[in-house]
């Protein structure tokens, strides 16, 4: 990745909505949010999104239909996702 920066967008979907996780996006998921940190490793950045998710109480209140993704991307790029879904 060259020291490029990624951030965690943790999208929870339910299967109910979005049958197939590789649909489940910002616009079509129940939840969306990001970690505060950021992360040089995709592998990284993964593992604590999960475990970021898993310390709220989203996490702690998730539905049997609820299917969790984890995207890494730059921390910009997520703050905008994140605008978009809030101004549509």
């Amino acid at each position: 990745m060259g020291g490029t920066m990624l951030t965690a967008l943790i999208l929870v979907c339910s299967i109910a909505i979005v049958p197939d996780l590789a649909d489940c996006d910002a616009l079509n998921a129940r939840v969306v949010m990001r970690t505060p940190e950021t992360y040089v490793s995709p592998v990284t950045c993964a593992m604590h999104g999960q475990a970021y998710l898993a310390e709220t109480a989203v996490g702690r209140m998730l539905h049997k239909d609820d299917r969790v993704k984890v995207i890494c991307m730059r921390p910009e790029d997520a703050d905008q996702t994140i605008a978009d879904v809030d101004n549509r």
